[in-house]
């Protein structure tokens, strides 16, 4: 019990392996080594250097084999997330994914029978809620009652094609960016972040798709890339609306203007995760109205407990980073909304 957790970090292909590493480091895990199918991705690379102490195999295999490690992290190319996750619980591993968890509904049932015959967990990474202290904020907000029931959500994630910091320094997104069977598709993709925030906000263990959308409106020449999205969601007692788009315009000094809106019905919260525009500098800023008035509370001093409860979870066998059905049911909403959504544009 007094040895560091030991991990490995295999599919180094999308930049949030970066807040994976370094969220579990800081907590006092020990990352021992790493590996991926595409050695030459930027990802790949930048955090070679970064983390230039640990050893660097050529075989994902044999990381995930290797009897030392307690747990695998990834962001691989995401139709490549699943069937790490299936190897590595095999292997008697946890297993910590990038959003999306996997692709498609079958990958899904797979990763739930194999939690199920193996007693490993799965635990997908939802940044916008575990790495945001705004959000983290607002929960405690929530939970004490200063809003009332929360009734309905609404969640807007846009991004930007060309954003650097997604890019980890590479020239362009890669080929995979813009292979729907690859990344899965934008409400898999980016909306299961919005679907997570509303089951949890919500106090939700089940929802139903009720309407979805997917459109190419802005990229013609790429089809496969689903530049918008949109969700409408409801629970036996809330509702919830999703947005999430790729149309961040080159004037916003952010690759988006992520926002959350809590409604409750003594009150409601708004967050602007990464930029108050002509407001504030910075980001995860929260606003507040209730019967008392308004406020602005500052979320700088909030202590984020995802990465420090995950380690715990490897330790105790328990679920206090994020409820193992919870994680199920986000997935399967957003797979389901992707798989029945209506096509506009020109969008595959």
């Amino acid at each position: 019990m007094n040895q560091p957790v030991r991990f490995a970090a295999v599919g180094l292909d999308h930049a949030h392996i970066f807040g994976q590493v370094g969220g579990l480091v800081r907590a006092g895990a020990e990352l021992v080594g790493m590996a991926t199918d595409d050695p030459n991705a930027a990802v790949a690379q930048q955090l070679r250097e970064q983390r230039s102490d640990v050893p660097f195999v050529d075989s994902v295999d044999e990381l995930i084999e290797r009897d030392d490690i307690d747990l695998i992290v990834t962001a691989a190319v995401p139709d490549r997330r699943g069937p790490i996750a299936v190897q590595a619980m095999k292997a008697g591993k946890d297993v910590v994914v990038d959003k999306p968890g996997c692709t498609t509904l079958d990958q899904l049932e797979e990763i739930r029978q194999t939690v199920a015959d193996t007693g490993r967990f799965w635990s997908v990474t939802f940044s916008e809620r575990f790495e945001v202290p705004a959000v983290s904020k607002a929960g405690e907000l929530v939970r004490e009652g200063r809003i009332g029931k929360v009734v309905q959500t609404l969640g807007l994630g846009p991004h930007r094609v060309g954003d650097r910091a997604h890019l980890a320094g590479g020239k362009g997104r890669p080929e995979w960016f813009y292979d729907k069977a690859r990344y899965g598709g934008i409400l898999a993709d980016i909306a299961s972040h919005q679907i997570d925030q509303f089951l949890w906000f919500t106090d939700s263990t089940t929802a139903e798709v009720v309407a979805s959308t997917v459109g190419n409106f802005a990229n013609p020449d790429t089809p496969g890339l689903q530049d918008f999205g949109e969700i409408l969601l409801r629970s036996e007692g809330a509702q919830g609306y999703i947005r999430v788009d790729w149309y961040t315009p080159k004037g916003l000094p952010t690759w988006g203007d992520g926002r959350l809106m809590v409604l409750g019905t003594e009150g409601y919260i708004e967050m602007r995760k990464y930029i108050d525009i002509e407001g504030r500098p910075g980001g995860n800023h929260l606003f507040l109205a209730d019967n008392n008035g308004t406020e602005y509370v500052d979320c700088s001093d909030v202590t984020l407990d995802y990465y420090p409860n995950l380690i715990n979870d490897v330790r105790d066998r328990t679920q206090t980073a994020a409820p193992q059905e919870h994680t199920f049911e986000t997935m399967r909403l957003a797979l389901v909304a992707q798989q029945n959504a209506t096509l506009r544009g020109a969008a595959e």
